[in-house]
């Protein structure tokens, strides 16, 4: 008999079960007949979870007597880990697995053999189904997929009939797990407390057995389509956009996404008599199964692949295609993700969004700067979060220290409020610099700036005491729009934020676009096939061939600064001939707005991101024309190590604290003295406080950072004699350590200076 026809036979039975007036029980006695006659198995049982063990409640081929008598506890026995790793067991000999345990009230001393399915609700396992034969053997494929099938539907049952609440399948996970402590990498420092959601929520199956079967297949084909021409269109979409695997995950979503093998076993589970949502999980059991059993690493990022993709293709199938963000968050949360795009972020609820916790994720992905800029602590490259955590499972995040603890215990959660609170209390300390200019030990007064991209980043620089905003990334905007935002859009936001910055500058750097920042209503831009996008077709290259764009942007940002000083900078500038080309654009929409009489700036101050190394060779002939320079550190960084910043691989393979990095900045630095350009960094690394030290050491005086690192930048900036450091750093620059971030770390705490 094959699989589907197996399957049928008993869902038939099944249905017929469930709609009968029978009881609960009798409708659980009635199943274990059913599977047992079905699968010709000498013994058929079902364990329900109550009370946080697993019970006994209906069995075929077992003592009656054992009956709700027999209780095992989450991960005891065979029942107890099938319930506690949510996954089928299939044993020729049961005995001899590690975690058999004899219970005599039962009488299966003569059963050899042993298969068992968990019974999962609401991605938790609320029981377990399982048979044994009297003849040591594996069971056929075909007969666990029948028991998966059955569970499926039992599982609606169960709920149907509350014999399970949610409450007690919660209870179980907290049972089986407890807390929980995962690590990963600190992508954005902070404390955080809330709730899990995941991003892209995975959906409730509510109806398991199927009213038409052909209209099943066809709900599934239709889905198959449509989730075929997204996977062919993923390079412009921003869920994919970003991620240094880009092209070798969409080729493996192609891949499953057209493998027949895949949606003919679909189709042969709707065959067996499910809805479309149900069959495309039945498979995806059946496929965790038979992967948990190959120990090879490889195959296991492709079953995570599968996983995302089965889910995506349920999501399609039922409708409900939105993320977490379309529907709106309820409570404090920790959102949960592979990972995200900039654009995605931004669609959460500031009030709600308390930290980001990624499987995926690094140092320097705009996403990661996009939540700096929001407040928002992130957690990368939590590898297997989301086989710990469940959503709405309680989560303390220390993105500082890299860890996250899941469901936590009452007393570890009052220590954690208790650090949360004294962080809360160092937090009102640097507010209260806010006033405060930050010079040296020695006199010095450096200049602490902010970085922004969005209308209410603004107001952080009253409370932050910045000297103005070194970097503003216009591209938000562009980002979360769905179409070009109009020239009036773009003149609107710059007019409010230079509003709101009143007398303190305001440096906009012009839109950075393409690369890992795509959006759709541009890919014609961008190449389909770039294989490097960050070193592609994106930022000032991008805008420049973009005649409308560029024009646009320029235009809105000399009317909104009409009457005031306009700091503008170019991104990504290689060579003089591009800052001049750019700087032409801006010449002629000057030129075009004084024709019509427009209130013009008082003064345009020109400036330039240095983030390709290549710019450093030139400088001679580029600071001449320049009011000022930007040192864009986290591009650089990723363009002097040739190493992707994307890559979750290299995410901590290159330190901002080696000495290529810190002797090419000494060097650029070194350039401009005389030359009248004020120079700066306004990457993410002057945000840090012991890179921000070895900044100064090398001769910067400008920094622009995220708004949350004012306070301690100038609080760091206060404790520090500048020839002292300075002497220390060439020291160590010309006859390198081993590790020159312990050299600096143990010189900062010799001085009593908080680097943490």
């Amino acid at each position: 008999m094959t699989a589907a026809a197996s399957a049928r036979q008993i869902l038939t039975s099944l249905h017929e079960v469930m709609a009968s007036r029978l009881h609960a029980q009798a409708k659980l006695d009635r199943v274990v007949e059913i599977v047992g006659e079905s699968l010709t198995s000498e013994v058929c049982s079902i364990y329900l979870l109550r009370e946080g063990s697993l019970e006994l409640f209906a069995t075929r081929g077992l003592n009656k007597s054992a009956v709700h008598v027999t209780r095992m506890a989450i991960g005891e026995g065979l029942t107890g880990v099938i319930a506690d790793n949510v996954e089928t067991l299939n044993l020729a000999e049961a005995k001899a697995h590690p975690d058999f345990q004899y219970r005599p009230e039962t009488g299966e001393e003569k059963f050899h053999s042993f298969a068992g399915v968990p019974i999962v609700y609401r991605e938790r396992a609320v029981g377990v189904l399982c048979v044994q034969h009297v003849e040591p053997r594996r069971y056929e494929e075909v007969e666990i997929e029948a028991l998966q099938t059955t569970a499926m539907v039992l599982s609606e049952l169960i709920a149907n009939a509350e014999l399970v609440d949610e409450e007690e399948a919660r209870g179980l996970i907290e049972g089986k797990t407890g807390q929980q402590t995962v690590s990963g990498l600190t992508l954005v420092t902070g404390l955080a407390v809330g709730h899990a959601v995941y991003h892209q929520p995975r959906v409730q199956i509510t109806q398991v057995v199927a009213d038409d079967i052909e209209a099943e297949r066809q709900r599934v084909y239709r889905a198959f389509d449509k989730m075929r021409e997204q996977i062919d269109n993923l390079t412009g979409q921003a869920e994919f956009g970003i991620g240094g695997e880009h092209e070798e995950v969409l080729e493996t979503y192609k891949m499953f996404a057209y493998d027949e093998g895949w949606s003919r076993r679909i189709n042969e589970a709707i065959d067996s008599g499910l809805t479309a949502e149900a069959a495309i999980e039945r498979v995806q059991q059946h496929t965790r199964m038979r992967m948990r059993e190959i120990d090879d690493p490889l195959l296991a990022d492709r079953m995570h692949d599968l996983e995302d993709l089965a889910n995506r293709l349920v999501r399609i199938v039922s409708g409900q295609l939105g993320t977490a963000a379309s529907q709106g968050l309820r409570r404090d949360t920790i959102l949960i993700a592979r990972n995200l795009g900039p654009a995605e972020l931004l669609e959460y609820d500031r009030r709600r969004l308390k930290g980001v916790i990624l499987e995926e994720g690094s140092l320097t992905a705009h996403v990661v700067i996009v939540a700096r800029a929001m407040g928002v602590p992130v957690l990368g490259r939590a590898n297997g979060i989301r086989g710990i955590i469940r959503d709405g499972d309680e989560v303390l995040l220390d993105a500082s220290a890299a860890t996250a603890t899941i469901r936590p215990t009452a007393s570890v959660a009052e220590a954690f409020e208790a650090r949360f609170a004294k962080s809360r209390e160092k937090q009102a300390a640097y507010a209260e610099l806010r006033d405060v200019e930050p010079f040296t030990r020695c006199g010095t007064r450096i200049q602490v700036m902010m970085n922004a991209g969005l209308r209410d980043d603004i107001s952080s620089l009253a409370m932050t005491g910045a000297d103005g905003v070194g970097l503003f990334r216009t591209e938000f905007q562009f980002l979360v729009s769905a179409t070009l935002p109009q020239r009036e859009r773009q003149t609107r936001l710059y007019r409010d934020v230079l509003d709101a910055a009143g007398e303190k500058p305001v440096i906009f750097r012009t839109v950075d676009i393409g690369g890992d920042k795509s959006v759709p209503y541009l890919a014609s831009d961008i190449a389909d096939n770039d294989e490097n996008p960050a070193m592609g077709w994106r930022a000032l290259r991008l805008a420049l061939t973009r005649e409308g764009l560029m024009k646009a942007q320029a235009r809105a940002l000399l009317e909104a600064s009409g009457g005031r000083s306009l700091y503008v900078m170019f991104p990504m500038v290689s060579e003089p001939w591009e800052f001049d080309a750019a700087k032409k654009v801006f010449d002629e929409q000057l030129a075009f707005l004084r024709s019509k009489k427009k209130l013009l700036p008082e003064a345009i101050h020109y400036g330039a991101m240095l983030e390709v190394p290549a710019l450093a060779e030139v400088l001679d002939l580029l600071l001449p024309k320049l009011s000022f320079l930007s040192v864009g550190t986290n591009d650089l960084t990723q363009f002097l190590f040739a190493a992707d910043r994307a890559n979750p691989k290299l995410a901590e393979r290159y330190d901002w604290l080696s000495v290529p990095i810190l002797r090419f900045l000494r060097r650029v630095m070194q350039s401009s003295i005389g030359s009248g350009v004020d120079m700066a960094v306004c990457g993410e690394m002057g945000g840090r406080r012991l890179e921000a030290l070895a900044l100064l050491g090398i001769g910067f005086r400008r920094l622009s950072i995220t708004p949350a690192a004012v306070g301690p930048i100038k609080e760091l900036v206060r404790k520090v004699d500048l020839a002292e450091l300075g002497d220390a750093m060439s020291g160590w620059l010309m006859d390198p350590s081993v590790n020159l971030r312990e050299e600096l770390s143990a010189w900062a705490a010799a001085r009593d200076i908080d680097t943490d």
